[in-house]
């Protein structure tokens, strides 16, 4: 029997997100997972996102039958091992000899072949018991306890514990159960007739939570439709959306750190007659953001916002800040495991020294939006206290008005905006919102 494209792929994605600190989203659609046909595709997802997700789970089960300590493995075995749990224990529709016989190859194909008698011996012992490997995925409501939501939802206790003390016990477990499920795909309608021809096509769209734009994925592929290959519509998360279009309108926008450029995309629709200003750092993420925005309107610059060599302010400007991601841990679950306490205060530096060189580029009576996709107060009231500290031209401003000039506009559907509104920022929550997580914040220059 030889190994499966979407086994084998799974395994060379997963070592490389192990050992190269790549992202399983990137890899997955890169253009090697281009090649595998729609059902392998589908499960090398499953088996990618699936690992990620249940890492420490899946450590765990493998630790109780292995005569060796994990340290002690080498990656491409342990690799190989919670690939094959991960089938034995999530993946009923997987008969458990192809299971453990495909990652048993796994082993041998990764010049490991001395490992594979052991491989096998400990995915024949989870066999036996398949069952015990996922255990229970609700901590019972008496249980107050951040360490036992982390053990059972797999997440690390310290990020568990930050948020059981910033949000509660109950909001922490939603959020931890939210990370664990698959989150919906949405997209934006970038024309009104969009939405007829993705049904035409066979995807079927329900309405967003917030915006009248926003669209989740019920049904049907929609990489595979004429509507997204024209660029009629946008993947984009509805939180992600929410931020661009409060931005609101201008005559000259910046955006300080715009790749993929999905909120850039969103200005330019809304802005048809700006000039927008699109900076990023990275040269190959400058081309992403080159190939993905289609508006005549945008101009792309390749450097650091720090040294913008353009003379005139603009009246509005979006500093989308290089951050944790920890609200987008659903979508991007190595994050969790990835991340250290310590990141968090070098995250804070390099979003400050960000804000405040964006902060320079403000017209006076100009509004600057920051955001991230972060649950950390390091990473977003902190940077905002310290910016407009700093900067006494500035002033927060009420997120609350723009969420109602939405609804004044017919752009806001929702039915509270009170709802995303936590002092005078937005915020929403995984769980809380069927959405990832982002903070923002409208400054406002005076003078």
């Amino acid at each position: 029997m030889s190994i499966s494209p979407a086994r084998t792929t799974a395994f060379d994605i997963l070592l490389r997100v192990e050992q190269e600190s790549s992202y399983a989203s990137d890899l997955l659609h890169s253009s090697r997972c281009a090649e595998l046909s729609s059902s392998d595709h589908g499960l090398a997802t499953e088996l990618v996102l699936g690992v990620l997700r249940w890492r420490s789970c899946l450590d765990a089960a493998i630790a109780k039958v292995s005569s060796q300590a994990l340290e002690r493995l080498d990656v491409e075995v342990l690799t190989a091992l919670r690939l094959g749990a991960y089938q034995l224990g999530w993946l009923d529709r997987i008969p458990a000899r192809a299971a453990i016989h495909e990652s048993v190859e796994l082993v041998k194909r990764a010049r490991k072949r001395s490992a594979a008698p052991f491989a096998n011996a400990v995915l024949r012992k989870l066999a036996q018991d398949a069952g015990s490997l996922r255990g229970p995925l609700q901590v019972p409501d008496s249980s107050r306890d951040a360490d036992a939501l982390a053990a059972t939802f797999a997440h690390p206790a310290w990020l568990v514990q930050r948020w059981t003390s910033q949000f509660g016990i109950e909001v922490a477990r939603r959020i931890c159960a939210y990370n664990q499920s698959i989150p919906p795909t949405t997209i934006r309608l970038r024309f009104p007739t969009a939405e007829q021809a993705l049904r035409a096509e066979g995807v079927e769209v329900s309405q967003g939570a917030f915006l009248a734009d926003a669209r989740s994925v019920v049904s049907g592929d929609l990489t595979k439709t004429n509507a997204y290959a024209e660029g009629r519509v946008a993947i984009q998360d509805e939180a992600s959306q929410l931020v661009a279009a409060l931005a609101g309108n201008g005559s000259r926008i910046l955006d300080c750190c715009a790749a993929p450029g999905g909120k850039t995309w969103g200005m330019a629709d809304r802005n048809p007659q700006a000039t927008i200003v699109a900076v990023e750092l990275h040269s190959h993420r400058a081309d992403i953001l080159r190939k993905r925005v289609r508006a005549n309107n945008v101009q792309v610059i390749h450097g650091d916002i720090q040294e913008l060599p353009i003379a005139e302010a603009f009246d509005r400007v979006l500093v989308d800040a290089p951050c944790s991601g920890t609200g987008t841990i659903a979508r991007n679950p190595e994050i969790k495991w990835r991340l250290q306490p310590e990141d968090l205060t070098t995250l804070h530096r390099k979003q400050l020294a960000i804000l405040q060189a964006a902060m320079k580029q403000v017209a006076r009576g100009g509004k600057l939006f920051y955001s991230t996709c972060s649950l950390e107060r390091e990473e977003n009231e902190s940077v905002i206290e310290d910016a407009v500290r700093a900067s006494p031209s500035f002033q927060v401003s009420e997120i609350r008005p723009e969420l109602e000039r939405l609804r004044a506009e017919h752009q806001w559907i929702g039915a509270d905006v009170g709802a995303l509104v936590q002092d005078s920022f937005l915020r929403t929550v995984p769980g809380q919102q069927a959405c990832d997580g982002f903070f923002a914040a409208m400054l406002e220059r005076q003078s």
